[in-house]
């Protein structure tokens, strides 16, 4: 598989006042093309801070960001707004669902901020993502009229109404119940099966070990990894890294 994302020494920091954070402290990866990766770490260990850096919501301090033949490091805001929305989808916790929209129009939103000219394409893409997550018959409904689930579903689809290249899931189970959020991972994985590169932030042993390839970070800095697979062996792995890094 070729290289889709390379980072090498990424650092930020974030200061206010006289007061200095260092989020990200020299770290370097990379991602293939088609991989499933999920980063685990405790609350501001740098994972968020890692993901949006990738999803060009943020801005490196230091270090360098490629996607695909994107260098995110040297791009200025409008560059890095039209590159999120040409190849980035995003999953959140909190869904984000705009309560006024029905379900289809949440859908089909960033398609149509995206200028596509093609409104029946559109329809007919957002129609087989509802359909195929299982939830086309909520397409008219509005989101406050849906379980947690199936709003995860609808952010899904959203996510993937213009075919991201990479596709970020922050905490996507972080606000549901065990077996909704077991419907999320296991939609997840069928579509990295058929091509879409993932990278998800959690902090659920069980979660992470859904994808192929588990990244730990603590203090800014990568602290390990393991193959995903066996959700206790990551999590027996995380907490290894808590105790090395207290």
């Amino acid at each position: 598989m070729s290289t889709l994302v390379k980072i090498s020494d990424l650092k930020k920091v974030y200061r206010t006042g006289d007061v200095t954070f260092e989020a990200l402290r020299g770290v370097s990866l990379e991602i293939s093309s088609g991989d499933f990766v999920a980063i685990m770490g405790p609350s501001g260990s740098g994972k968020s801070t890692l993901m949006h850096l990738v999803g060009g919501l943020d801005q490196p301090t230091e270090g360098t960001i490629e996607v695909g033949t994107y260098a995110l490091h040297t791009m200025n805001e409008t560059a890095l707004a039209k590159f999120r929305r040409a190849h980035i989808g995003v999953i959140f916790q909190f869904f984000n669902l705009i309560d006024n929209l029905s379900i289809q129009a949440n859908v089909e939103l960033p398609a149509l901020l995206s200028k596509t000219k093609d409104k029946r394409a559109i329809r007919e893409r957002s129609t087989m993502l509802l359909d195929r997550l299982g939830i086309a018959d909520q397409a008219q409904k509005h989101p406050w009229e849906l379980s947690g689930g199936q709003q995860q579903r609808v952010a899904i689809a959203r996510a993937l109404i213009n075919r991201p290249t990479l596709l970020l899931a922050d905490e996507p189970t972080g606000n549901l119940d065990s077996a909704s959020g077991e419907d999320v991972l296991h939609i997840m994985e069928e579509f990295n099966q058929q091509g879409q590169t993932i990278l998800m932030v959690t902090h659920d042993a069980r979660a992470a070990a859904r994808a192929k390839h588990v990244l730990f970070i603590h203090d800014g800095r990568l602290a390990g990894h393991v193959a995903g697979g066996d959700a206790e062996r990551v999590l027996q792995h995380s907490l290894r890294t808590s105790s090395q890094h207290p």
